[in-house]
């Protein structure tokens, strides 16, 4: 799976982050990796349209908050450009898969 990929991605890279970054910009893209798919998990697991699709959103907006955080590592030379090309492509292909499911269901609810 694509997400659990980049989940993994995100934690391998984000162990050469320095130390004080422990509580501030590394905690934050690990959890923001992983929000990608656990909300991605729980709105395919619930029956509604409109519950998933708001799941599916914050899926989105978690990627998105992701991928600046991987775009700020490089500035600082946390990580090489190598592995944010890496992280970028994962993180778009992730992105076109949730936005077509958000068009889809975004169709079938009222709001």
């Amino acid at each position: 799976m694509k997400m659990h990929t980049y989940v993994r991605f995100i934690y391998s890279v984000t162990k050469n982050f320095p130390k004080e970054e422990v509580y501030g910009s590394n905690s934050q893209i690990r959890r923001a990796g992983l929000s990608v798919i656990l909300n991605y998990i729980e709105g395919y697991a619930r029956r509604r349209p409109a519950v998933q699709l708001n799941f599916f959103e914050i899926s989105y907006g978690s990627l998105k908050e992701s991928k600046y955080l991987l775009f700020f590592a490089k500035e600082e030379l946390w990580i090489s450009d190598k592995d944010y090309k890496t992280g970028l492509y994962q993180a778009e292909e992730i992105g076109a898969m949730l936005w077509t499911e958000i068009s889809a269901l975004e169709k079938n609810v009222k709001r």
